[in-house]
């Protein structure tokens, strides 16, 4: 025992690491693995430039830790002018203005009001904006992009009056707003310019037919609608395939909005009688994405109850409810809406519908189209799960088959269908108690426009009569209810191309 004791004492270091080696190198190994990660890391020139290059091509795509970013938007409608304000995280999160997810402010009259008198209507803008600048720290409004998109009371004044306008918003704005501006993010939403504005109107006929008032949208505003709801339900940031399509149904035109493969958006042909296209690209948190946009104006529901009734004056439309004579006024046209003596028919109806969309017209020169032929975007992953919104929520709603307290409801084209049955079926004396939720001056209407929504989806648009649509009335986002309007898209698209 005492030899071996003298042996350990005298026993060499080499003998000793000789006999740990196991539990040295136990230890050892796993060290040098994360000294190495930790060494390569900060000086890997392929790892900084793969960044710079995202950083390149999608400018916000990295972000200080903890940082906001603001947005501030006009929307300077017919009826008054307002202002949005949004607040975004690191990753474009919204982030609650006080106890609201956004500063609204508004008031009237619109910019359109002082069309004699520009620079009046660019100062009543003074209020809004420094309700604005209230709520956007100082530091961080040199960086926060302020847009202005002037809608329907614009555009109906005309090229020469809307521009001189929007030039006095722009010299307003760079004087008196402490916000980073550029010229052109003051303008008439427009999707497509044909060498001139490609105006539209606001739908008074729908205030004359118990409608809500409504205008109508143009590309530009529904493709911004459909950033806005993909962007609530979290979808912005993902595969193209992982978004949600909108198709909107005003009183005016439908539109539809998705998103397509490259491949597709390669092919897109140019809009007849332009120089536009079909698609959008788009830089949005982080992934490009290519947008199919298109505008079908005089299909809108009211503007279609018009070419429906066109061509059944004479001997009275079956698309009208029985016991019904009178005239449906729309542009300041009266069309004389009657049930023929055969009463309403549904088939007849259809028939009568499909006419009016021009489906079996051969007027289609591209591979695949909708109606009057209007290419249809190719189809594929970003239509496959589709937003329907606007009239097609209310009108499901009134016939029973959607519920009226609910933000959202998943139906088929076929529910549109069997409830267009139903209400061809009744009679004009049974439908108030049968249909107590429909508007008095809609009942005559209810199977014409049932029967058109189900034509429109399943003959215009090809979708299969057994698949599930989502409607939708607001969006949930973090456990508030927001509407999806265009303003928030315009935000989020600004937010996510400045640098």
């Amino acid at each position: 025992m005492e030899k071996m004791m003298k042996r350990n004492r005298h026993e060499s270091l080499s003998d000793k690491i000789y006999r740990y080696r196991s539990i040295i190198l136990l230890i050892s190994i796993p060290l040098l693995l994360i000294s190495f990660v930790i060494f390569l890391m900060p000086q890997s020139s392929s790892t900084v430039g793969s960044l710079i290059t995202n950083r390149r091509a999608y400018p916000n795509y990295i972000s200080k830790s903890g940082s906001k970013s603001y947005a501030v938007i006009f929307d300077a409608g017919s009826s008054g002018s307002r202002v949005h304000v949004y607040c975004f995280d690191d990753n474009l999160n919204l982030v609650p203005i006080g106890k609201d997810l956004e500063l609204f402010v508004q008031k009237t009259p619109g910019l359109s009001a002082y069309a004699s008198d520009p620079k009046q209507a660019a100062e009543s803008l003074k209020s809004l904006l420094e309700e604005a600048e209230r709520v956007v720290p100082k530091d961080l409004r040199g960086k926060t992009p302020v847009r202005v998109g002037a809608t329907a009371g614009l555009r109906q004044l005309g090229i020469e009056a809307s521009d001189r306008i929007l030039q006095e918003v722009r010299d307003f704005l760079e004087k008196k707003s402490s916000f980073k501006l550029k010229s052109d993010w003051v303008t008439v939403l427009d999707g497509t310019e044909e060498g001139a504005f490609q105006w539209t109107k606001t739908m008074e006929e729908g205030v004359e037919n118990g409608e809500r008032r409504l205008r109508e949208k143009r590309p530009e505003e529904e493709r911004l609608e459909g950033v806005t709801i993909n962007y609530l339900l979290g979808k912005l940031g993902r595969e193209y395939s992982s978004t949600v399509g909108v198709v909107d149904l005003g009183g005016g035109s439908v539109q539809m909005a998705y998103a397509i493969s490259e491949s597709d958006a390669a092919k897109a042909p140019r809009i007849l009688g332009g120089e536009d296209t079909y698609v959008k690209e788009l830089y949005l948190k982080g992934r490009k994405y290519f947008l199919y946009v298109h505008s079908y104006l005089h299909y809108g529901l009211l503007a279609a109850r018009a070419e429906i009734l066109k061509d059944e004056e004479v001997s009275g439309s079956p698309c009208i409810l029985s016991g019904y004579q009178g005239s449906y006024k729309y542009g300041g046209v009266a069309y004389k809406a009657s049930t023929p003596t055969s009463g309403s028919n549904m088939n007849k109806c259809r028939r009568a519908t499909s006419k009016a969309l021009k489906v079996n017209e051969s007027t289609c020169t591209h591979m695949k189209c909708t109606f009057g032929g209007v290419w249809n975007g190719g189809g594929g992953d970003g239509q496959k799960n589709l937003f329907v919104a606007s009239f097609f929520f209310d009108r499901a709603a009134e016939a029973g088959f959607a519920n009226p307290n609910l933000p959202i409801a998943r139906v088929r084209p076929a529910d549109f269908e069997e409830a267009a049955k139903r209400a061809c079926e009744t009679k004009l004396k049974d439908a108030k108690t049968i249909y107590p939720s429909v508007k008095e001056d809609n009942l005559p209407y209810l199977c014409m426009d049932l029967v058109y929504q189900f034509t429109l989806l399943v003959d215009g648009f090809g979708l299969d009569p057994w698949q599930e649509i989502t409607l939708v009335k607001k969006v949930e986002y973090r456990n508030s209810l927001v509407e999806a309007a265009w303003p928030l898209g315009s935000a989020i698209e600004v937010a996510s191309s400045s640098t």
